[in-house]
C-alpha cells in the first residue's frame, strides 16, 4: 500500500514514535564594529549591548514605510526605553533626536557585500546552511524520516503585523530554551538543550503533532514547530480536508434548500443564520470569529459584520436588490463587492438593520459557534470554512472545463489554467498590491516583444526572397532553402505568440494573488487530472515545494478525477 494509506491508529493518536533534535536557536547578537556609531542629538553615543541590538532592528527598517508610521514609532520607542540602562533612559528621551543612519548604511553595505561574494564563498555558506538543515531539519516519526517545516526559532525583531495592526513596532523578544516545551516519545533520545540552558518542559503527548512550542510575547499566542507540508501526516490531513469538501457536494442542495426555507422562519435567530450562511456559500466569505477589543486590527468576517459594513440599494447599475459590502477582512485586506441578492435576503437585511447604529452588529443573534454547531448537524465535519474550500475547488473544475481548448498549445492551455485560478482568487478575495517592480518588468517584456516582432518581419521578408529565388531557378537547393526559412518563421511566430500570452497573463494578474488558493483551497487532484488529460507537465503549474506538498495527489489522481 502507498505511504498515504498505512495502518490506521486509534482515535486521537497521531504517532507512536517521535524523535528530533529540538529547535535550532538563532545565533547570539554580534556587536557593531567600533566605527559604526549611533548619534543622539547630533553627538555619538555608545549604547549598552541590549540597547544597541534593539537599535539595529529599527535601523535595518529605515527604508521601510513601517518606520514612517506614528504607531510603529511610538510602540518601538516605548519598548526600547524599557530595555535601556537608567543612564540611557536619562539621555534618550526623544526618537526624533536619534540618528540610526550610520547603522542603517552598515547593514545595507553588509547585504551588498554578501550578494557580491564569489561563487565558491556562496557555495560554502550554502553548505553550512545545509549542514544545519540535515542536523535539525528532520525528525523520525513512526520509523519514517520526515522533514520539519520551521525548525528555527524566530529571530528577535520588531513586530510588523498585517494591515494597520495596533501592536506594530513592539519588540519581539529572543526565544530562549527556557521558553520552549519539547514534545517527543518517552523512549526516544530526548533532545539536549544548548549548553548551560534547560528546557521549560519535556512532554510525551502523542495526541498532538507539534515537536516544540513556546509563547510569543506580543500577542501571547502559542508558536509551534511542525512537520513540513510534504510529510505523511500533513499530506493525510490535507487529503481529508478535500474529502470533507467533496462530501459537501452531495448535500449542498439540501443545505441550500434548508437556508432558503429559514429566510422565512418565525425565529429571528434562524433568519440571521440563514442569511449569513447564504453569504458564506455564495460569496465565500470567512465566518469571522469574535475578537478581543484592541488586541488586534479591526477586521471582521461574516458573523461579525456591522451595520456600517453594508449598504442596501433597491436599484443599482440596472440590477435589483444590491448589497454593497465594504469591510476589512483577514490580514486587513479590504473586501469590496456589489452583489445582487435574492429578494427575501434583501428584505431580511432591511429588517436586521432597522433602528440600529452603524457600529451595531448586523447579526446580533449569531456567532460562529452557533453557526458551526448547526452545520455539524447538517453534515458530519462541516464547518463554515468547508464552503470556501468547496466553492473554490468546484469553481476551478468548472472554469477549467469551460476555458480549456484542446487545440491550444501548452502556453495557451496554461493561460486558461491561470484564468481559472484567477476566477477562484477573485471569489476568495485574494488580492495583492501591484508589485513595485511591475511597471519595469512589464516594460522589459514589451521591449522583448517589439524586438521579436522585428525578427518576425525580417523572417517574412526572407521567406518571400527565397520563394522568388525558387520561382526563378526551380532547383532543389532553392526549394530546401524555402522550407528552411519557413521553419524559422514558424518558430519565431510561436515565440512571439508565447510572449504575447505571457504579457496578457502578467497584466491580468497584477493585483491578484494566486498562491493562497493554490496551496490552501484547491484540491490538487483537479490540477493533476487536468495536466494528465491535456499532457501538460505538472512542473509548469506546481514548483518543487508544491510538488512535495501535493505528492499524495500526484500519486492518486488519474485524468478522470472528478472533484
Amino acid at each position: 500500500c502507498s505511504r498515504w494509506e498505512e495502518e490506521k491508529k486509534e482515535d486521537g493518536v497521531k504517532w507512536m514514535q517521535l524523535e528530533h533534535r529540538g529547535p535550532y536557536f538563532v545565533p547570539p547578537y554580534e556587536p557593531l564594529p567600533k566605527d559604526v556609531q549611533f548619534y543622539y542629538d547630533g553627538k555619538p553615543l555608545k549604547l549598552s549591548l541590549a540597547t544597541e541590538e534593539i537599535a539595529t532592528f529599527y535601523a535595518k527598517m529605515l527604508d521601510h514605510e513601517y518606520t514612517t508610521k506614528e504607531i510603529f514609532q511610538n510602540n518601538f520607542f516605548h519598548d526600547w526605553r524599557k530595555e535601556m540602562t537608567s543612564e540611557e533612559q536619562e539621555i534618550i528621551k526623544d526618537l526624533d533626536k536619534c540618528d540610526f543612519g550610520e547603522i542603517h548604511k552598515y547593514f545595507v553595505d553588509k547585504n551588498e557585500a554578501r550578494k557580491a561574494l564569489p561563487k565558491e564563498e556562496k557555495q560554502k555558506l550554502k553548505e553550512e546552511a545545509d549542514k544545519i538543515q540535515e542536523e535539525y531539519g528532520y525528525c523520525i516519526l513512526d520509523g519514517h524520516r520526515e522533514k520539519i517545516g520551521n525548525f528555527k526559532t524566530e529571530p528577535p525583531g520588531l513586530f510588523r503585523g498585517r494591515g494597520e495592526h495596533p501592536k506594530m513596532g513592539m519588540l519581539k523578544k529572543r526565544i530562549m530554551p527556557e521558553d520552549v516545551i519539547i514534545n517527543c516519545s518517552k523512549d526516544s533520545k530526548i533532545p539536549e538543550p544548548p549548553e548551560g540552558h534547560k528546557w521549560k518542559e519535556v512532554r510525551f503527548d502523542n495526541t498532538v503533532t507539534w515537536l516544540a512550542s513556546w509563547t510569543e510575547n506580543i500577542q501571547n499566542t502559542l508558536k509551534y514547530i511542525m512537520l513540513n507540508p510534504s510529510s505523511k501526516l500533513k499530506g493525510e490531513k490535507d487529503w481529508q480536508k478535500y474529502e470533507v469538501a467533496r462530501r459537501l457536494k452531495d448535500v449542498v442542495h439540501t443545505i441550500r434548500a434548508q437556508y432558503r426555507k429559514d429566510w422565512k422562519s418565525k425565529e429571528i435567530k434562524k433568519r440571521q443564520r440563514a442569511v449569513a450562511l447564504y453569504f458564506i456559500d455564495k460569496l465565500a466569505l470567512r465566518a469571522g470569529n469574535e475578537k478581543e477589543e484592541g488586541e488586534t486590527a479591526d477586521t471582521v468576517g461574516c458573523c461579525s459584520l456591522r451595520v456600517e459594513h453594508i449598504q442596501l440599494h433597491p436599484q443599482l447599475d440596472g440590477q435589483e436588490h444590491v448589497v454593497e459590502f465594504d469591510f476589512l477582512g483577514k490580514d486587513s485586506i479590504r473586501y469590496y463587492n456589489k452583489v445582487s441578492v435574492e429578494k427575501p435576503v434583501f428584505k431580511n437585511l432591511q429588517l436586521f438593520m432597522k433602528n440600529k447604529d452603524p457600529g451595531d452588529d448586523l447579526f446580533e443573534h449569531l456567532n460562529t459557534t452557533f453557526l458551526n454547531k448547526h452545520l455539524q448537524d447538517l453534515m458530519d465535519g462541516l464547518t463554515a470554512k468547508v464552503f470556501r474550500t468547496y466553492n473554490a475547488s468546484i469553481t476551478l473544475q468548472e472554469q477549467l472545463k469551460a476555458l480549456t481548448n484542446p487545440e491550444d498549445n501548452v502556453a495557451g492551455k496554461l493561460l486558461s489554467y491561470n484564468r481559472a485560478n484567477r476566477a477562484v482568487a477573485i471569489l476568495c478575495n485574494h488580492q495583492r498590491s501591484i508589485p513595485k517592480t511591475f511597471a519595469k518588468s512589464m516594460q522589459v517584456l514589451q521591449e522583448k516583444i517589439d524586438a521579436k516582432k522585428k525578427q518576425v518581419e525580417e523572417a517574412q521578408e526572407e521567406v518571400k526572397k527565397a520563394e522568388d529565388e525558387f520561382k526563378d531557378t526551380k532547383d532543389a537547393k532553392a526549394e530546401a532553402n524555402v522550407e528552411k526559412k519557413k521553419k524559422l518563421l514558424k518558430r519565431l511566430e510561436e515565440q512571439l505568440a508565447r510572449m504575447n500570452i505571457q504579457a496578457t497573463d502578467k497584466e491580468e494578474n497584477k493585483q491578484i494573488a494566486l498562491g493562497t488558493s493554490k496551496l490552501n483551497y484547491l484540491d490538487p487532484r483537479i490540477t493533476v487530472a487536468w495536466c494528465k488529460k491535456f499532457g501538460i507537465p505538472i512542473e509548469k503549474i506546481y514548483n518543487k515545494t508544491q510538488r512535495e506538498k501535493f505528492a499524495w495527489a500526484i500519486d492518486m489522481a488519474g485524468e478522470d478525477f472528478e472533484f
